[in-house]
């Protein structure tokens, strides 16, 4: 079970292998998921309605954009900034995962509450997110650049990204959208680890194991996917500004993808967004982005558990 809980050993691993458990599982799900979150992104920073209806809109649907984006830039562009991506998964995993078992451990050891209750698990794993938000954003922002450009690119590689934006932005432009994104990631982080509890709880109790068939990799798997769904769905209108904000000074490598907006802060954002866009303008990319925090959320947690259950028997067997 994800966070501590003193009812049973399955947790009796180190927190060295709980981060390398929290990595691994972050790397592989980045590696799988990385196409839905180029597609998602494009769809959050266009201006123009995503309607098949508009002339001037470049991408309408998930099968319309994936087909133009490879037809215009090739199959390597589903991965593009997967570098930096995947350096960002690793890290967060790390410290995201380590930080919630330290967390609910120690509510468990300082207080009367159950380090298994929904309110404890929302809490703590806002709070682990938010620490491995701090510790990745610079990671996030070289994502979202390297996703959102177009051809020709701007940046070539890892190194001339970094280089060109701190010389021609500065050093804050790494930390670009980190308001929102602490204001979006503990709430949805949150969910995510409460919702994935009750889920497993409400699962286990409505299919319950039988003897020698625990079914236990499908239920992490279906859980977290649904904690996934319902965690994105009630945060997204802030994921949107973040990447809005994360692209800001980058407007010249957009040119081909249609209209492009400036814009000041967190506030300013938003206030454009629905003046110019309407309140759907806040929900444009849910479609990729839920199948895509299905996809991820369920594989983070698949991966997470069945990694601390493979260091937990290699230990067992060891000793």
């Amino acid at each position: 079970m994800v966070g501590y809980d003193p009812s049973t050993d399955c947790k009796n691993i180190s927190k060295f292998q709980v981060a390398v458990a929290g990595s691994l599982s972050g790397f592989v799900t980045r590696a799988l998921i990385s196409p839905l979150d180029v597609i998602k992104i494009r769809f959050q920073l266009q201006i123009e309605r995503l309607s098949r209806h508009d002339p001037q809109a470049k991408y309408h649907g998930i099968m319309q954009a994936g087909r133009k984006i490879l037809q215009e830039e090739g199959p390597a562009a589903f991965w593009k900034g997967h570098i930096p991506a995947q350096i960002l998964s690793i890290g967060y995993g790390a410290v995201q995962f380590l930080s919630f078992e330290l967390l609910t451990e120690l509510m468990h050891r300082a207080s009367r509450y159950d380090a298994r209750d929904f309110s404890v698990h929302f809490l703590c794993g806002g709070l682990s997110a938010c620490a491995a938000t701090l510790t990745v954003q610079p990671m996030d922002v070289l994502r979202t650049r390297f996703a959102a450009q177009g051809e020709p690119r701007v940046y070539k590689t890892l190194q001339d990204a970094m280089v060109t934006m701190y010389r021609t932005e500065g050093p804050l432009v790494f930390y670009k959208g980190l308001q929102p994104t602490l204001l979006a990631i503990f709430p949805y982080a949150g969910f995510q680890f409460s919702f994935y509890s009750s889920l497993k709880q409400a699962y286990e109790w409505a299919v319950p194991a039988t003897e020698g068939k625990t079914n236990g990799n499908i239920k992490n798997l279906l859980c977290g996917s649904g904690a996934g769904v319902i965690s994105k769905t009630l945060t997204y209108p802030l994921d949107l500004v973040k990447k809005r904000l994360q692209v800001g000074g980058f407007e010249h490598a957009r040119a081909t993808f249609g209209q492009v907006r400036s814009y000041s802060g967190l506030l300013d954002c938003a206030k454009q967004v629905l003046q110019d866009e309407g309140s759907q303008g806040f929900f444009k990319g849910l479609s990729p982005s839920l199948l895509k925090a299905a996809l991820s959320t369920g594989l983070m947690f698949f991966w997470y558990e069945l990694f601390c259950t493979m260091f937990y028997n290699l230990k067992k067997a060891d000793s």
